[in-house]
């Protein structure tokens, strides 16, 4: 473990836009710095022609003055770069090792640890473990597929892990009857050592609505934490069963509705458990969630948010089309312990039924302390209700600074009823909508981003809506080729279109392909999104992780590109932080930062964190 502190839309819906609030806890003139990942320059060799992009971290903690040198070997190669943190080095082999060495004050710092070579080119190849496939009770066989990821420094070395899912072939949907197979967790290290497998055991149905994992540091020990949701007949990294291990709660449909619940903290490095506490909310009776067959009773959500304004709070939620649970969870001293719980069923009718297939988690009052956005709603960083729009549920949702002239976040998000707008825009801190589309149909995807350079401001669009809309509501050019997911992939801070195994660079009269992945698949049916996609390594540019056809590997991308673009590694913004760690919640939608960035951007803000 290391430490160290350190236009027609607009008018639409502008004479309406109303919000119901209630009063939350005053906002606080100096928040608290937030307590982050201590990670190390995170340098890595992509080969790009005839030579290698060699490309670091900036931290977040970094003194304003720093600058770095650059070896090759024990050869210094590049002196005082300060423009970026990314190096062309051009004619040299491809097995070529690589350190930096930040400079301060005239003084040179220590050595990085060595670089981490792209082996494929501008991909690396983490290899990975195939869970042995099995029959369910009827007699239906089953195999396995690599499913959503995240990571975490599991081992406090400053170096990120992958926690990985695995979802049988027969996983469901909630509306489905039918068994499924086991759900499988996995830690990986880069060079593809297993830490550690957790089976779910047969009282978790697989889908991608039933089990949403966290991995952070909780504790604040400088090592990530797994949290997620287990049943009788789990069992952990090091071998032991949670609860009964022959209780089979499953009904002849494959439903379990009945049995106990619980929440459990493991560990990161190990995979033991650590703490396991009854899951809140509970099930109680399945048709006070929506139906009597059990779809809407197992929709769970799940995130981290920072509730203090300092250190993260596991958020753990249930329901979302009738009623809606939110509980945060603190994990200290080896011991989870509830903060509060927020029930719909109790802060008012305005709360029903607002929920969405994903959550965001950010600051949006801008008082240091981080809310829970849940659909057309918003929960204080107490638990206390603060808005409702009342327009019902949406499949996505995005939080982040979409507009660098209007100051804090700015939230878009579609709705699925075809009584509602088909999609809003909404200021975060009161719920008021800025603008809003024509309703009629269940928009199904939406997304938020600047892809385009003709206005100083991100873009949005969704598929039931035919325009590219500005953040004004009015028409802003053609609309996009996918709606899906989105990356800064590169030299230029404006996002690229990320979908299904590919990447394109948008246009005002057509979008151009930089990336056509190999021998690699997406995920989650017609969703078709990465296992995650995020900062995980270099410079602030995006690395794209997707499986292999045959499962045997995640291959990770990253750009070849050079830029000309210093930025804070985003893993230090604490909103994009928290966004990579409820990506793989449900409906996976792409991370957002706290600041702008895109087409003429400001000067980003230094991050007020510090390091554990």
């Amino acid at each position: 473990m290391r430490l160290r502190k350190a236009g027609a839309a607009a008018a639409l819906a502008l004479a309406a836009a109303t919000a119901i609030t209630t009063t939350g806890a005053p906002a606080q003139a100096a928040p608290p710095t937030k307590q982050m990942e201590d990670l190390d320059r995170g340098v890595i060799s992509v080969r790009s022609g005839s030579g290698n992009l060699v490309s670091w971290r900036l931290l977040g903690t970094d003194p304003d003055d720093v600058s770095f040198n650059l070896y090759r070997g024990s050869t210094r190669i590049v002196t005082g770069l300060t423009a970026s943190t990314n190096y062309l080095d051009n004619g040299a082999a491809a097995d070529a090792s690589y350190t930096v060495r930040a400079v301060s004050g005239g003084a040179e710092q220590g050595a990085s640890p060595a670089s981490l070579r792209f082996t494929g080119g501008s991909y690396l190849d983490v290899p990975i473990q195939v869970p042995s496939g099995g029959t369910t009770p009827d007699g239906v066989a089953y195999t396995y597929s690599a499913n959503d990821a995240s990571v975490g420094d599991v081992d406090g070395d400053g170096q990120y892990e992958i926690v990985l899912k695995w979802d049988p072939s027969n996983a469901k949907d909630n509306s489905q009857s039918g068994y499924t197979g086991n759900v499988y967790v996995d830690a990986y290290r880069l060079n593809g050592t297993r830490l550690w497998r957790i089976d779910l055991g047969r009282n978790i149905r697989a889908g991608a609505h039933y089990t949403q994992f966290q991995v952070y540091d909780y504790d604040g020990d400088g090592r990530a934490e797994v949290a997620m949701k287990t049943a009788d007949g789990t069992r952990d990294g090091a071998g032991t069963v949670i609860g009964s291990s022959s209780a089979d709660y499953r009904n002849s449909s494959g439903y379990v509705l009945s049995g106990p619940e619980y929440l459990t903290m493991f560990n990161g490095l190990s995979g033991a458990a650590m703490s396991t506490v009854s899951y809140d909310p509970p099930r109680g009776t399945v048709s006070s969630w929506g139906d009597s067959y059990g779809n809407r009773v197992d929709r769970f959500l799940a995130g981290t948010a920072y509730l203090d304004g300092e250190r993260p709070s596991l958020i753990m939620a249930r329901g979302y089309y009738t009623r809606s649970v939110i509980a945060a969870w603190d994990f200290r001293n080896g011991s989870l312990t509830k903060r509060w719980t927020f029930d719909s069923n109790s802060a008012g009718s305005q709360y029903a039924g607002q929920g969405s297939h994903s959550l965001s988690v950010g600051d949006v009052d801008a008082d240091g302390r981080d809310e829970i956005v849940y659909g057309a709603m918003t929960v204080n960083d107490n638990g206390t209700g603060l808005w409702s729009t009342r327009t019902g549920h949406g499949d996505a949702q995005h939080l982040g600074d979409f507009d660098p002239a209007r100051a804090g976040l700015e939230y878009f998000k579609v709705s699925e009823s075809t009584s509602q707008p088909g999609s809003l825009y909404i200021d975060p801190r009161t719920g008021q909508i800025l603008w809003q589309t024509a309703s009629g149909s269940d928009n199904g995807r939406g997304v938020a981003g600047d892809i385009s350079t003709v206005r100083v401001a991100s873009e949005f669009w969704s598929a039931a809506d035919g325009n590219l809309r500005s953040v004004t509501g009015n028409t802003a050019g053609r609309k996009p080729s996918s709606v899906n997911f989105l990356a800064w992939w590169d030299a230029d801070p404006v996002r690229e279109l990320l979908d299904q195994t590919r990447i394109d660079k948008y246009g005002t009269s057509a979008d151009t392909r930089l990336l056509t992945a190999s021998g690699v698949h997406s995920n989650n049916g017609t969703k078709a999104t990465p296992s995650l996609s995020g900062d995980l390594f270099g410079d602030w540019r995006e690395e794209v992780v997707w499986p292999t056809s045959d499962n045997r590997a995640l291959r990770i991308y990253s750009t070849p590109t050079p830029t000309d673009r210093r930025i804070y590694t985003l893993m230090h913004d604490p909103l994009y932080r928290v966004s990579i760690a409820w990506q793989n919640t449900a409906y996976n939608q792409p991370p957002h930062t706290s600041f702008f960035i895109g087409d003429r951007m400001p000067t980003p803000p230094k991050p007020d964190i510090y390091l554990r």
